[in-house]
């Protein structure tokens, strides 16, 4: 059987009600991008528009070149960040996200295939069709793995909104906009201009 053959038979070798796990995960050979949340796939309903990308990059570079030649690295999606419960083992994992952007300071999480344990910063930026896995079913998994903070950007609204981890729970900021000058507690000097951010996205 020729990989053409095989990549065909496997396209979607899962159910909507199936329970998977990375082990799972790595047999699969996908045209797009997905996620495992607590064992149940999660396919994106589009490509990431315009907008998002464009804040993607801003976000993204303003974090490489304010990290360069320091201990904490940035990453852009796709990059699989394996949040294990009780195990590292691949069968034994059953979350494994692609934040769009993620930070991870302690390297001794970061291997061949991407970062297993919990970023300290991620930040997820909505598109449309997304909005409600980004809030409510990440929201509970980050906070859960102890990402320290989630940052989360609606650049229609042009809105950031920023979870900050404290004593195992999420505690949100005020709603941001422009005009507002963001700063991250856990990535030191990491100031964010909102109206900067969301400029030139018409």
């Amino acid at each position: 059987m020729d990989h053409k053959d095989t990549k065909d038979q496997t396209k979607e070798p899962f159910t909507e009600y199936g329970r998977y796990s990375y082990a799972d995960y790595l047999t699969w050979q996908m045209d797009k991008m997905v996620e495992l949340i607590q064992g149940k796939v999660f396919k994106p309903a589009a490509a990431p528009g315009r907008k998002h990308q464009e804040v993607s990059l801003k976000i993204s570079s303003q974090l490489y070149f304010l990290l360069k030649n320091r201990t904490c690295k940035v990453f852009e999606a796709p990059f699989d960040v394996r949040l294990p419960v009780h195990s590292k083992k691949n069968e034994d994992i059953f979350t494994v996200v692609q934040p769009d952007i993620c930070v991870v300071c302690d390297r001794s999480k970061l291997d061949e295939a991407g970062c297993i344990g919990a970023p300290d910063l991620i930040v997820e930026i909505l598109s449309p069709g997304n909005n409600r896995k980004e809030i409510h079913t990440k929201f509970s998994v980050y906070e859960e793995s102890g990402v320290r903070e989630y940052w989360v950007i609606h650049p229609s609204e042009q809105t950031l909104l920023v979870y900050t981890l404290r004593q195992g729970k999420y505690v949100p900021s005020r709603l941001f906009t422009v005009g507002d000058i963001v700063s991250s507690e856990c990535i030191a000097g990491f100031h964010l201009d909102v109206k900067d951010l969301f400029e030139d996205l018409d």
